[in-house]
């Protein structure tokens, strides 16, 4: 019996992971449809044929993007709110340190196009809204189920704590650094009691 193959990713993932290694490795002026067709191994026009422009390019890293942080994020398997704050806490802290400790990549280019979008307003509007369908309404809704009196701003202070995290380890003054599981457990613990009030 032989080993079962893996099927190749579809053409618009290939594109998509391509534009998104580009992003990482050259920055925004180093995506080109050129560079994307070479670096995915695709005959020279692949990328223009499925995107046809540089908006149209952006957008398809962006929503591939998206698909591949709720895969490491993982919101939505995180624990029922009513097991407590203690295991939401921990979910949490998993989910940050695995996207912290192996998919720097990943925060990289969502800097690369959250910077680009703030130049671009017809990219910042399918920027906001990949965001705000995959993490922002099921943090809120998260906070609610918890408890939160305000689960709206709640909600936005544990994104923000999140992403201040992940642009210091990723980019900024602990980018050589990333905090422990457990210190991460402590710092989510401490957020969500002072929310909550417990």
């Amino acid at each position: 019996m032989t080993a079962p193959t893996t099927a190749p990713a579809p053409r618009a993932e290939l594109i998509a992971d391509a534009a998104l290694t580009l992003l990482v490795e050259r920055g925004m002026r180093g995506l080109t449809h050129r560079a994307v067709d070479e670096l995915a191994g695709l005959p020279q026009g692949s990328t223009s044929n499925y995107a046809r422009t540089r908006l149209a390019l952006l957008e398809a890293a962006v929503r591939r993007l998206a698909e591949r942080e709720a895969r490491v994020l993982t919101l939505d398997r995180m624990p029922s709110p009513s097991g407590g704050i203690e295991a939401l806490v921990d979910a949490l802290a998993l989910a940050l340190h695995s996207h912290l400790s192996g998919h720097r990549g990943l925060l990289i280019a969502r800097y690369e196009l959250g910077l680009e979008a703030t130049r671009r307003p017809e990219l910042r509007e399918f920027y906001d809204a990949a965001g705000r369908d995959r993490f922002r309404e099921p943090m809120i809704a998260m906070m609610a189920a918890a408890g939160s009196r305000e689960p709206e701003r709640h909600a936005l202070s544990l994104v923000a704590w999140c992403e201040g995290l992940m642009f210091s380890c990723a980019a900024g003054a602990y980018h050589s650094a990333v905090p422990s599981r457990a210190d991460l457990r402590t710092g989510f613990g401490e957020l969500m009691r002072g929310m909550l009030g417990r």
